[in-house]
């Protein structure tokens, strides 16, 4: 199988007497917490070519950039119209992925993208959202000629008249950043009735490290493997191929987890059927379902049109001898495809609306068993995994803790009278950081704002404490960094039974701090000493809560995500004095190309230059006076520009990248982008607030 990169735009009219509406297709990227999902307006999740495109948006990474968990996701909805199997999908096997028209991708937009977020400081925050960061999407698979062109899309002839309205809601909590929650509303908007509904995720879930594996094509996908957890209603994959080039460089699950379904006021629950079962209807049911894109044998064959995947759905090859020797699950590597469906509903009227709940998480691998080249997976390695599903399941429930559906009063935690789903306790506020870098030293501030935070829940102050986090230097090289902190020192309250009762005299300041074009008045302050110029470290402060006992709630800590800071220790600005001593220079140097200072190619190799001006120009020369290459400097907004090290190992946000100022990296490439050869190269520093100019050399060895 050979996948394609595949580039569409295309627009969507909506015409009326008196408008025309126009409307791109459009992807969001959740980057609230560690998860990052892309998710588009015609149902669609994942972006397939970030196996080729590795700067673009994510498809499912976690917990940072290029370590991703899928190539192309979506839903299906498949019911009985007039003794007639219906199936409308918005994503299926195509080798490419979504193309506008294309066979399984039968959904279209029908109204705008919306964004929202409960946060208070957030540009959209709104009262009504539900997570830190919602999507909200339109659309429906009422059309079958693709709108405002002639194309029709490949095989849909026979919709359901399907309206969806796709709530997705993602947090930025430690405890709750690695997984989104996908809420659908679905209306039917036909004049028929749908009998013996099913509902469906399917998935090509792919996990790859995008930025170290060169496979491509076939390749790319065969080495995946898969499980199920019928616990908590999820399927999940690994790359479970010990000899892919990418093996040691990215160890963690991706999984989809079916959560329920609302429907006439019942709770769709598998593990309690007996509310359906007393009124006469089926017991509810989960299914799960893997075939092989290429693959033909009966049980492993993707489904060829609607009444194959309306079986699929309705029953599943989950049985025992499926999963022998060579099946999906801790069977062979193999480019699986999954499916995970439940139902039936009875029927569907008519302008009636039923909710449905998946959710898609990812986990850290915590060991690493192999057998031959195949990696396995066991209880111990997915330990995180299954803590990771049990806080999903518990956030979509919500206040329902009964799980049956039924409104307690008891358990109304916001006192609205209603059952609410999809909550979750909160920790302390984010404390605001500040990091100021320097000669082999960083400064951390932060402010008192989690101190005087309230628990939404409790209505207390139950602030605690505060923990400082630090990666060591080379950490970043494995591309893992989110999973590499390190407790370095904690701080919280005396006189309890939580913490280590230690107060904060070590960095309580007796003033508060203020900087120039900052509004925020730093309270606490902590320096760490003997660190190594430039070399990345990642720094996080965060604040914890005494939890509550009464309710059952261990303390929470604040979002790692949002206040994740890589820093590189290094010279400060220093103007060239003119007839003064020399004292700018290189390091390394010289320059070993084949040190392991750096990445493995070329493209991520660095030298610094040291002790620049805050505002010059660097001129680099071969030993004839060749010019080689040009570089322009200014400590304010300096951000590692020259240098594909820091695109590679760097933070995905280049504003939570902080420099000494006084430091400029540099790849090594002239300005033609050709790899310098070895020998020894001039440069020029001119500061350009005095004019004054500094000479000095360096020398690259092989």
């Amino acid at each position: 199988m050979i996948r394609l990169v595949h580039a569409f735009v295309w627009v969507y009219l909506a015409c009326t007497a008196s408008t025309v509406w126009a409307q791109t297709f459009q992807q969001k990227s959740t980057d609230v917490g560690r998860i990052k999902l892309t998710l588009s307006n015609v149902g669609t999740i994942g972006r397939p070519n970030v196996r080729s495109n590795v700067q673009g948006a994510p498809s499912m990474a976690y917990p940072q950039k290029g370590l991703e968990h899928l190539f192309e996701s979506g839903f299906w909805i498949g019911a009985v119209v007039n003794g007639q199997v219906r199936v409308s999908t918005s994503a299926f096997d195509a080798s490419a992925g979504y193309s506008t028209g294309g066979s399984g991708f039968e959904f279209t937009a029908a109204g705008t993208t919306q964004e929202r977020s409960s946060l208070t400081r957030s540009p959209v925050y709104s009262a009504s959202a539900v997570s830190h960061q919602d999507f909200v999407f339109q659309l429906t698979d009422s059309n079958t000629i693709v709108p405002g062109t002639s194309q029709p899309i490949s095989d849909h002839v026979n919709p359901l008249y399907a309206k969806v309205r796709l709530e997705t809601y993602a947090w930025n909590f430690s405890f709750a950043d690695y997984f989104v929650i996908c809420n659908y509303e679905i209306t039917n908007t036909s004049d028929t009735r749908w009998d013996s509904v099913f509902v469906g995720q399917w998935a090509d879930l792919v996990v790859r490290n995008v930025n170290v594996t060169r496979d491509a094509g076939t390749a790319f996908f065969n080495k995946g493997r898969n499980g199920i957890d019928t616990k908590y209603k999820s399927i999940y994959a690994w790359l479970g191929d010990g000899l892919a080039d990418d093996a040691n460089f990215i160890q963690s699950y991706g999984a989809m987890q079916f959560l329920g379904m609302d429907w006439r006021g019942l709770f769709f629950n598998p593990d309690k059927p007996d509310t359906f079962l007393s009124l006469g209807y089926n017991a509810p049911q989960v299914h799960y379902n893997f075939w092989n894109f290429t693959s033909i044998t009966p049980e492993f064959t993707k489904p060829a049109d609607d009444l194959g995947r309306y079986v699929r759905m309705a029953a599943g090859n989950d049985s025992a001898d499926v999963y022998g020797s060579g099946g999906p699950v801790n069977g062979s590597p193999a480019n699986w495809l999954q499916l995970i469906s439940a139902g039936p509903l009875r029927s569907v009227e008519p302008g009636e609306t039923f909710n449905y709940a998946v959710a898609y998480v990812c986990s850290r691998k915590v060991t690493r068993p192999q057998s031959g080249s195949n990696i396995l997976s066991t209880p111990e390695s997915r330990a995180e995994q299954t803590e990771h599903f049990a806080r999903v399941r518990s956030t979509y429930v919500g206040e329902d803790v009964n799980e049956d559906g039924k409104y307690d009063p008891a358990l109304d935690l916001n006192g609205n009278g209603k059952l609410d789903r999809f909550i979750l306790p909160e920790p302390p506020s984010i404390p605001n950081m500040k990091i100021i870098p320097s000669e082999n030293k960083v400064d951390i501030y932060w402010d008192a704002t989690a101190v005087e935070s309230i628990d939404p829940i409790t209505r207390n102050k139950d602030f605690e404490g505060f923990r400082l986090y630090r990666t060591n230097i080379g950490d970043d090289l494995d591309q893992n960094l989110a999973e590499d902190n390190q407790l370095i020192a904690q701080w919280d309250s005396v006189g309890n039974d939580v913490g280590i009762n230690n107060g904060f005299e070590a960095v309580a300041l007796a003033e508060p701090m203020r900087f120039e074009d900052d509004t925020v008045s730093y309270r606490f302050k902590y320096s760490m000493p003997n660190l190594l110029n430039g070399w990345q470290y990642q720094f996080t402060v965060t604040a914890f809560d005494k939890g509550n006992k009464l309710l059952n709630i261990g303390s929470l800590e604040s979002s790692f995500s949002a206040n994740e800071y890589r820093v590189f220790a290094g010279a400060t600005p220093q103007a060239i004095e003119k007839n003064a001593k020399p004292k700018i220079g290189v390091y390394p140097n010289p320059y070993r190309t084949t040190a392991a200072w750096d990445g493995v190619t070329s493209r991520t190799q660095k030298i610094y230059f040291y002790n620049l001006p805050a505002l010059c120009d660097i001129a680099i020369y071969t030993s004839n006076g060749d010019l080689v290459a040009n570089l322009a400097h200014n400590s304010a907004t300096y951000r590692g520009e020259d240098a594909k090290w820091f695109e590679t190992f760097g933070s995905a946000d280049a504003n939570r990248m902080v420099f000494s100022g006084g430091e400029h990296a540099w790849d090594l490439l002239s300005n033609s982008k050709t790899t310098l050869a070895a020998g020894v190269y001039l440069f020029t520093v001119t500061d350009k607030k005095t004019g004054n100019v500094e000479v000095g050399k360096f020398a690259i060895m092989k």
